[in-house]
């Protein structure tokens, strides 16, 4: 059995891949919030409201 570590990066690489898994996740956050917005916005302000639909009368 040998005790190999695979690939070790430099400090350098290191702190390149935190900066784009960082950058990632804020563009991934931008979108989700983006995504949300924009779906309320084509919704309107109707959606808020309780919906006004007449009772279904129940013919026994």
């Amino acid at each position: 059995m040998t005790n190999e570590k695979g690939v070790v990066l430099t400090e350098a690489q290191k702190k390149s891949r935190r900066r784009r898994s960082l950058a990632i996740g804020l563009v991934l956050a931008f979108l989700v919030i983006l995504f949300y917005v924009v779906t309320i916005v084509k919704l309107g302000p109707g959606v808020m409201k309780k919906s006004e639909l007449p009772a279904i009368a129940v013919v026994a």
